[in-house]
């Protein structure tokens, strides 16, 4: 009887402890199973920086030497005589010449008039606008020209097209400017000033 009993105790300490060895095996084993989630990581990036441009245009009336003419302070033309005292069937002409400043964006420009006064010339007078391509603005140049305000048109005539600048002063625009009295007009005329004022819009592109 007392051997029985002997056999069943070690027969549960034996069951003890296997039971902790798969116990201790399960634990190992779930560690290992953990680690094997483990994974080394990497990462690119990329940046940038971002800068508004400017857009600037500047004139010339020589084709040589631009500056910026703003608002108030116009540049003054140098118009061929007998511009100061022109009579009847006279035609006098002027450069101005236009790009973009550096740096600057492209763009494009318009021409428009931005006043008409004196003392009534200006009534009389018809005038036109030719790109042309050099700096010499003459009756031969402007004859070769394109468009830009059509020949004997009034004094308060502006340009419907645009002509096109490139960036940083790749690019110039060279207006001939002609301004006629025109052989009709009458003793009226004598005496009589014009101050015209152009402006030359640029938008950026």
């Amino acid at each position: 009887m007392a051997d029985t009993r002997r056999g069943m105790r070690e027969g549960k300490r034996l069951r003890s402890r296997r039971i902790r060895a798969l116990l201790a095996g399960g634990l190992v084993f779930g560690v290992g199973a953990t680690m094997t989630l483990a994974a080394w990581n990497d990462s690119e990036y990329g940046s940038a920086t971002f800068t508004a441009g400017r857009f600037d245009i500047v004139g010339a009336t020589d084709g040589t030497t631009f500056s910026s003419h703003p608002v108030g302070t116009p540049a003054t033309l140098s118009f061929s005589t007998p511009f100061n005292a022109m009579a009847p069937g006279n035609t006098v002409y002027a450069l101005f010449s236009v790009r973009t400043a550096n740096p600057s964006v492209a763009g494009t420009l318009q021409l428009s008039v931005t006043s008409t006064a004196g003392t009534g010339l200006g009534t009389y007078l018809r005038y036109g606008v030719r790109s042309i391509a050099g700096t010499t603005c003459n009756g031969t140049t402007y004859s070769a020209g394109t468009a830009v305000v059509p020949d004997n048109s009034t004094m308060a005539t502006g340009g419907t097209g645009t002509q096109a600048v490139a960036a940083n002063g790749g690019t110039t625009v060279n207006y001939c400017i002609a301004v006629t009295l025109p052989a009709t007009a009458d003793n009226g005329a004598q005496g009589l000033t014009a101050i015209q004022t152009w402006q030359v819009a640029g938008t950026s592109s």
